[in-house]
């Protein structure tokens, strides 16, 4: 198999994951709440050295995404361009969500879109416990992302998260948890 570069086509990085995922890590992933029927077993770091090694390529990143596996979607997720990533596109990823760990990885290239805000009080209001989770998840990265963002902004964060503080799915919840803990840190004003 040829080694991994910029000019990997989604069909090569694939075949790539697929010659190193682990049926024990596979089975290992169900100890921490994770759907493994699409995944392949392969550690998020080992994901990110991928994804460091193939580079950012926007069209790529989709042709992974679709592939419907949850490692190629991670790396879609780091190696799509947030500037050319839509609020569509978001929420056409979002209506996929199936497992906390697809949310969370994914959220992180959210909040780096222009749309960010927009999707937090959009995805914050859907019914469907994955989006919802979203929600939350970037409100959480947006924190460590967003570093010149006004403390206004999380601020008004409050109010979604009070709304859907009492939200009883574990999955929300424990994003609700993340994000409220995550804004107190970010300044002695919002603690």
């Amino acid at each position: 198999m040829a080694e991994l570069s910029p000019q990997s086509s989604a069909e090569e990085i694939v075949d790539h994951l697929r010659s190193i995922g682990s049926e024990e890590n596979r089975l290992g992933m169900l100890r921490y709440g994770i759907k493994i029927e699409r995944a392949l077993g392969i550690p998020h770091g080992v994901q990110r050295q991928i994804a460091k090694k193939i580079k950012r390529n926007h069209e790529r990143a989709f042709e992974l995404w679709q592939t419907g596996i949850m490692e190629a979607q991670f790396i879609a997720s780091v190696t799509a361009d947030p500037k050319r990533f839509s609020a569509a596109d978001a929420r056409r990823w979002a209506a996929t969500f199936d497992s906390w760990d697809i949310v969370d990885g994914v959220s992180d290239l959210f909040v780096d879109t222009d749309s960010w805000r927009e999707l937090i009080a959009e995805f914050a209001a859907d019914e469907r416990e994955f989006v919802r989770r979203t929600a939350f998840a970037m409100m959480a990265w947006s924190v460590v992302h967003r570093k010149n963002e006004p403390e206004a902004t999380f601020l008004d964060f409050l109010s979604i998260i009070e709304a859907h503080a009492n939200d009883g799915r574990n999955f929300v919840k424990k994003a609700v948890n993340w994000a409220l803990r995550s804004i107190g840190k970010r300044s002695m004003n919002l603690h």
